[in-house]
């Protein structure tokens, strides 16, 4: 019974936070992707497609803060309801307690460590390639009405409307240099884009305009009314993207693991390797400590409901986010080694965790926190106290 109930207590703030935590990653980086696209004239439905690649980064950031917040909430309604305090009275331990958030806190980091060591690096890759496809025109272009549009080094092309469906075009200006010393330019009331069995070629079926050719030879430029005229464009040749492996972080674990240890590999490349390995392990590993930092953080003094113990959770997972992306930084540049720089910081954590969870779990009326409690209670009075005495404003 008290496991379920645990179970469902710390069910809802996880999932809560998890959700809510990747919807505003989403939707800060939505806004910008969309501006990337349209400037780049790519289909929006690219924009769904680079942020299906984000995600497991996104889930990756709000798994840890989801499961501390899950535990914290749900310890935190039992400390202020004196459940907390009854299921001591009867003789549960704290470790008893924690059987629950470690089926959590298991189950999540081999999740976290599956995403980060095997998901996030292939969606990384194919995020990257779909900014150089956009970039390069592989996607496609879209025509803006009422603009010149640059469609490859040598085309321009302005249309005043189009169907809905963007097959039919109508008001067309069309400028085709085909070589150098040779321009075409043509008016049409309306056209059309035709495939070819040339991949390279697509065919532009103008209708009812004029077409004006200018070469150096010409002494005048030529002239032509047509009903109807097929105008050949070769496409421009598209690169290809680079294989995946660049950056350390498009490589899997065991990839970056075997790089990170290969005697063939220059130093630099050693360390960049393994510091990515380092961190990756040490983020996820990380995430078994939580458990112990939530309980320890939500229990308050007694008599009192303060919400200090979040706000110091949140502050010290970020914290201790931001140490590991600077070891690894330093370990990558060769000034630190990988394993000091990062196993280092995990270590401290360790310990200061331990030693929170000792206090609140084996002391009678420990509070690994009291010291700050006390402080911002003095600093609330003083405040109130202030506020208080400070004289009203005179009306007008």
């Amino acid at each position: 019974m008290i496991d379920r109930y645990l179970a469902r207590s710390i069910a809802v703030p996880l999932i809560g936070t998890l959700v809510l935590a990747s919807m505003l990653f989403v939707l800060d980086k939505m806004l910008r992707l969309f501006s990337f696209v349209i400037d780049a004239g790519g289909p929006v439905s690219v924009v769904w497609q680079m942020i299906a690649n984000l995600l497991p980064e996104y889930f990756a950031l709000g798994i840890p803060i989801g499961l501390l917040l899950g535990i914290l909430l749900a310890f935190r309604k039992l400390a202020t309801t004196s459940e907390l305090d009854a299921m001591r009275g009867i003789g549960i331990s704290f470790g008893r307690l924690l059987r629950v958030p470690y089926i959590y806190a298991i189950a999540l980091t081999l999740l976290n460590l599956g995403i980060v060591g095997y998901i996030e690096p292939w969606a990384r890759y194919r995020y990257e390639r779909l900014r150089f496809d956009l970039q390069s025109g592989a996607l496609g272009a879209a025509v803006k009405v009422g603009e010149f549009n640059r469609l490859g080094k040598r085309m321009i092309l302005r249309i005043e409307g189009s169907e809905k469906d963007g097959t039919k075009l109508r008001g067309i200006f069309l400028q085709v240099d085909e070589k150098p010393g040779s321009t075409v330019a043509a008016t049409a009331e309306e056209g059309r884009f035709l495939a070819t069995d040339d991949p390279n070629t697509i065919l532009f079926r103008l209708k009812k305009g004029r077409l004006v050719q200018q070469m150096d030879k010409f002494a005048a430029p030529r002239s032509l009314a047509f009903d109807s005229y097929d105008l050949p464009i070769n496409l421009p040749a598209i690169d290809k993207f680079r294989g995946r492996g660049k950056n350390e972080d498009e490589l899997t674990l065991i990839e970056v693991f075997r790089r990170g240890y290969s005697h063939r590999l220059a130093a630099d490349d050693r360390n960049r390797a393994q510091a990515n390995t380092n961190y990756r392990l040490v983020e996820a590993l990380m995430m078994l400590m939580l458990p112990l930092l939530a309980i320890a953080l939500a229990v308050p003094p007694k008599r009192s409901t303060s919400s200090l113990g979040i706000f110091v959770a949140i502050v010290m997972v970020v914290t201790y986010h931001k140490i590991n992306q600077y070891g690894e930084q330093m370990g990558a540049q060769g000034r630190i080694d990988p394993l000091i720089a990062l196993w280092g910081p995990f270590l401290a954590l360790l310990a200061l965790i331990w030693w929170m969870y000792h206090v609140v779990a084996h002391r009678p009326g420990g509070q690994p926190i009291g010291a700050l409690e006390r402080f911002f209670a003095k600093a609330g009075k003083l405040l109130k106290r202030f506020a208080k005495r400070r004289p009203p404003t005179p009306a007008p």
